[in-house]
């Protein structure tokens, strides 16, 4: 899942109260959402989106879908919800091919698609079908006809929720089997970030849908209180300082720079000259939440390869981030020495003569309404253990924007009641199986997910010098050893429960 305030309507999750300069209106990272650049004009972004996308064979369908699963309210429009479909490799119902189905997260799922080259892989080898279906209010699966009308208030936004999603994934697949003749074919669950939640809560809530489900970091523990909030930013902050205390600390001395800076004559516009932005700087939070939101992101695409996942970027790219800061001459001050490293982040390939603070490139903003209603995440900042602002997660003053951006207030406790998380050992011991909670801990989301095994078939796979659902991602020459450990780790699991599922079918016909 990003950071920005309300106002903008640009990164992630919660705002947060505006008390002092060290407690500043925040919202935590989304959990995908890739920050705008102004691009060199000759540069089209879409195109390079669509190349991207096409690396990937598939064909994309369209199911008529129910707005409202949980009521027989025929005054509600049904819409159409997109998902991409791949056949070449399933070897059929005669022979039970497996469908991997993939739960689409909170944005276009073309770009999930072509960022999840693990399940395509693993499509020949068990002769299985892949199937990609989109998440409702995101992409192309806009409710009313069109997300100007989706998003119009809280009574069209009214049906965006994790629950009405996991039941058009079961509504959908099914449907997909029964025409295909294929009741009898186990499916199995995929799914990174909020994907990868979904995923889980989809094996737990329909056991009879799906056999097995690997959630990739996924952080089904990040509500109420069950760990505590200063954890994300905490795993941010130990990333720097594994690479650099220097950098550690360079980062920490900026934020009350910024702020001073900000507040001078003038100050305003030169923070935003010597941080190249492209328009006129508001306020000097904006800055701040734009710099949030890239160490943010660094943290969770601290890969150990070039990717272009969220931005192009080096392998490790907090080392590369550590060395333009630690590096620059003696006397450089701290916000050229900021700005210098940031631009690994929002410009490693030098193309950007300018930077913007907020975009939608991906259309995520639905994840603002879901933030608000019942995907509240508590997080916040420790003054002893962080390098970002000490600030106190502040659910009224979060309340208060939710009512003043959409009219709605948010329900805190709602995830833990419909899918569980306080006493989630018990829980997932007794009624829970064949579940991989897979993280890496420099993901700053493996906080607040499941990081040792519950049971035999409810199992964590951890890596040290993993990040954000690396596993999904496809191989490349340049995975280390641990990586395809993961992997190949991940695979035995999944044969397992292919072919326990298939010596049942068979023993009970």
């Amino acid at each position: 899942m990003a950071k920005p305030s309300f106002n903008s309507l640009a990164f992630f999750l919660l705002l947060l109260s505006l008390l002092s300069p060290l407690s500043q209106s925040r919202r935590p990272p989304q959990f995908l959402r890739k920050p705008s650049r102004n691009q060199n004009p000759q540069i089209n972004n879409n195109v390079v989106n669509q190349q991207q996308y096409k690396s990937y064979s598939y064909e994309t369908r369209y199911f008529d879908q129910i707005l409202d699963h949980f009521s027989f309210d025929d005054r509600l429009p049904n819409f159409r919800q997109r998902y991409l479909i791949n056949s070449d490799h399933w070897v059929g119902p005669s022979r039970l091919g497996p469908i991997f189905l993939y739960c689409g997260n909170e944005g276009d799922i073309e770009w999930f698609a072509a960022n999840t080259g693990f399940v395509w892989e693993l499509a020949p080898r068990f002769g299985a079908m892949v199937v990609f279906p989109e998440h409702r209010y995101y992409g192309e699966s806009m409710p009313y006809g069109s997300q100007k009308e989706a998003y119009k208030n809280a009574s069209t936004l009214a049906h965006l929720t994790a629950e009405q999603a996991l039941a058009d994934y079961a509504v959908l697949i099914t449907d997909l089997k029964r025409n295909l003749s294929a009741e009898a074919c186990p499916v199995i669950l995929f799914g990174g970030s909020y994907g990868g939640m979904l995923a889980a809560w989809m094996r737990v809530k329909y056991p009879h849908i799906a056999i097995g489900a690997l959630a990739s970091s996924a952080p089904i523990l990040q509500f109420e209180d069950i760990v505590p909030p200063q954890t994300f930013y905490d795993i941010v902050s130990n990333d720097f300082r594994r690479e650099s205390t220097s950098c550690f600390d360079t980062i920490k001395k900026s934020w009350d720079i910024i702020t001073s800076v900000g507040q001078k004559t003038n100050g305003l516009d030169h923070l935003a000259k010597t941080f190249h932005l492209c328009g006129k700087l508001e306020s000097s939070q904006d800055l701040s939440d734009w710099l949030d939101s890239a160490y943010s992101y660094l943290a969770m695409v601290d890969y150990p390869y070039p990717s272009e996942f969220l931005m192009p970027l080096p392998a490790y790219p907090i080392k590369e981030v550590c060395k333009e800061i630690d590096n620059l001459p003696d006397g450089t001050s701290v916000l050229d020495r900021i700005f210098k490293g940031v631009s690994v982040y929002y410009n490693y390939t030098g193309i950007a003569d300018c930077f913007q603070l907020d975009d939608d490139p991906h259309g995520m903003s639905g994840w603002n309404w879901q933030a608000c209603t019942e995907m509240v995440m508590p997080l916040s900042s420790d003054r002893n253990s962080s390098m970002f602002p000490e600030w106190d997660y502040n659910s009224t003053s979060f309340a208060e924007d939710c009512w003043d951006e959409f009219r709605v207030i948010p329900r805190p406790t709602w995830i833990t009641t419909e899918f569980g998380g306080h006493n989630y050992k018990s829980v997932l011991e007794t009624f829970g199986s064949n579940i991989i909670f897979s993280n890496g801990l420099l993901d700053p989301w493996s906080g607040g997910s499941v990081l040792k095994n519950i049971s035999e078939s409810v199992v964590a796979l951890v890596t040290e010098k993993g990040a954000h659902h690396l596993d999904l991602r496809a191989s490349t020459m340049n995975d280390p050893d641990w990586l395809v450990e993961q992997r190949a780790s991940e695979v035995k699991i999944i044969e397992g429960w292919i072919v326990n599922y298939n010596e049942k079918l068979v023993f009970n016909m």
